[in-house]
C-alpha cells in the first residue's frame, strides 16, 4: 500500500462548510510560505470568493501559491475570477480540462476527485468538501452532508509532499510514491515531531501502481471487525469482494450499518445502490437512508477503533478511475467522535430499509439480475484499464485562455 502509518497526529473532524471553510481559509490567509490546494469543484459563488480572497492574502504576503482543479468539476470559472490570482502570482491549473462535442462535456473519466490543502507543511486538510456554497446549509434542502479533517503532525509531511509532486505531475509514474514517501518524511520536521497523538495514514488512489489501496484498507478494517461496521458513502456501488467482506462480517455476528442517500443530489445514485440492497440485507446487513437533504460523505468508523474520511466514494468510478485522496486513522477517540456524529443522523435524519417479501416471479427476476451486476462488478476494474492508458492533461490557466 502506499500508506505510511505516523503516529503523534492531531486530528480534526470538520463537518460540513460551516465547519470546514473557517478553518481552511483562515489557515491559508495566514501563510507564510506555501499553499498548496487540489479540489474537483470550484465555482465562482460566495465560497469561491472567500477562497479567492485568502489565496490572495498568502499570494501578497509572498507565499508560493498552487492550485489545481478538475476540468471537469471546475469547467466555467470566469477571467473575473482568475485573473486577480493570476495577477498576484498564483499557480492555477487544470486537470484535464472539459472537452467538448457540440457543446457538452465528453472526457467525464479519471477526474481528479481531490480535495487537498497544504499550509506551510504545518497544517494539511483532507476530505470531501469542494468550494461551493452548496456545502453551506443556506443553500438550501439541496445543501450537502459531508465532512473533512485537519491535520497537525506528521502526517503532514506525506500530504504535502504528495501534493508538491503533483505540481510536476498529477498522476504519479511508477515508482514515484516511493520517493513522495521518502520525501514526506524528510518534511517531518517542518510538522513537528512525533509524540502522543493519533496513529494515521494517507492513503492515494491513482491509475498505475495504486489502483486499489484505499479499498485495500477498508477491506482490511472489514475483515478484522468485532463489534460494529458503519460505513457513510454518497454513491455506494463496490465491488464484488467488499460486498462479500460486508456480508461475511454481518453473518459472524457484527453489527454493520450502511448509512446511504435517501435524498440523492441524483436520482441515478440511489437507483443503482438499491440493486444491492436485497443481497446485502439477506447477509444481516442494516440500510438507513439519510432523507435530510443530500450526502456527500465519505467516512467510515469500525469498532470505534478504526476511521477513515476522504474523497473516495464506493464507486467504480472512486475505486477504478479517479484520482482520491483518504485520511486513515486508528484513534478511539477520533473514531468514537465520528461515529457519534454519525449515529446521531441515524437516530434522527434516516429511515431503515425493509427487506420487502417478492412473489416468486419477482425473485428469479431478481436473482437474474444480481447476477448480472455482480459479473459487472466483478470485471468493471479489468475494463476500464482500457481508459486509463494515456496520461492525462495538465494545463496552466492563462488570461488568454479564460472562457
Amino acid at each position: 500500500m502506499n500508506s505510511h502509518w505516523v503516529p503523534g497526529n492531531r486530528i480534526t473532524l470538520l463537518e460540513n462548510g460551516e465547519g470546514y471553510y473557517p478553518r481552511v481559509f483562515e489557515a491559508i490567509a495566514a501563510a507564510k510560505k506555501e499553499v498548496l490546494l487540489e479540489t474537483f469543484i470550484l465555482f465562482d459563488d460566495k465560497v469561491g470568493r472567500e477562497l479567492q480572497q485568502a489565496l490572495l492574502s498568502a499570494a501578497g504576503r509572498g507565499a508560493e501559491v498552487h492550485v489545481l482543479v478538475d476540468g471537469w468539476g471546475s469547467p466555467d470559472l470566469p477571467a473575473s475570477f482568475t485573473q486577480p490570482l493570476l495577477d498576484a502570482g498564483v499557480h492555477l491549473r487544470s486537470f484535464e480540462p472539459a472537452q467538448r462535442l457540440f457543446g457538452a462535456r465528453i472526457n467525464l473519466l479519471r477526474r481528479m476527485h481531490h480535495k487537498l490543502v497544504v499550509v506551510d507543511g504545518q497544517r494539511a486538510f483532507v476530505g470531501g468538501i469542494n468550494y461551493s456554497i452548496d456545502h453551506l446549509a443556506e443553500h438550501g434542502p439541496q445543501a450537502k452532508q459531508d465532512y473533512a479533517v485537519e491535520i497537525e503532525g506528521p502526517l503532514v509531511g506525506q500530504v504535502q509532499a504528495f501534493c508538491r509532486a503533483n505540481v510536476e505531475a498529477p498522476q504519479p509514474a511508477r515508482g514515484q510514491w516511493l520517493r513522495r514517501w521518502r520525501a514526506g518524511l524528510r518534511r517531518r520536521d517542518l510538522a513537528g515531531p512525533a509524540g502522543e497523538g493519533a496513529l494515521a495514514a494517507f492513503v492515494t488512489r491513482d491509475n498505475h501502481t495504486h489502483r486499489t489501496d484505499i479499498e485495500r484498507h477498508y477491506r482490511a478494517a472489514i475483515r478484522s471487525a468485532r463489534q460494529r461496521i458503519l460505513i457513510a458513502n454518497a454513491y455506494f456501488f463496490p465491488g464484488y469482494r467488499l460486498l462479500r467482506d460486508l456480508r461475511r462480517a454481518a453473518r459472524r455476528g457484527v453489527q454493520v450499518d450502511l448509512l446511504l442517500q435517501g435524498r440523492p443530489d441524483m436520482p441515478w445514485v440511489k437507483r443503482a445502490s438499491e440493486l444491492l440492497y436485497r443481497h446485502l440485507m439477506r447477509a444481516g446487513v442494516r440500510i438507513h437512508e439519510y432523507t435530510e437533504r443530500p450526502l456527500h460523505g465519505k467516512v467510515a468508523v469500525v469498532d470505534d477503533r478504526w476511521a477513515t474520511v476522504g474523497s473516495s466514494n464506493l464507486d467504480p468510478t472512486s475505486l477504478s478511475l479517479n484520482l482520491e485522496a483518504n485520511v486513515v486513522v486508528r484513534d478511539e477517540a477520533f473514531a468514537r467522535h465520528l461515529r457519534e456524529r454519525l449515529d446521531e443522523l441515524l437516530d434522527t435524519c434516516c429511515d431503515r430499509v425493509e427487506l420487502p417479501t417478492p412473489g416468486r416471479l419477482q425473485s428469479a427476476w431478481i436473482v437474474l439480475r444480481s447476477l448480472v451486476v455482480f459479473h459487472a462488478l466483478r470485471r468493471f476494474p479489468d475494463w476500464t484499464r482500457q481508459t486509463t492508458w494515456r496520461a492525462p492533461r495538465v494545463v496552466p490557466m492563462q488570461p488568454e485562455q479564460q472562457p
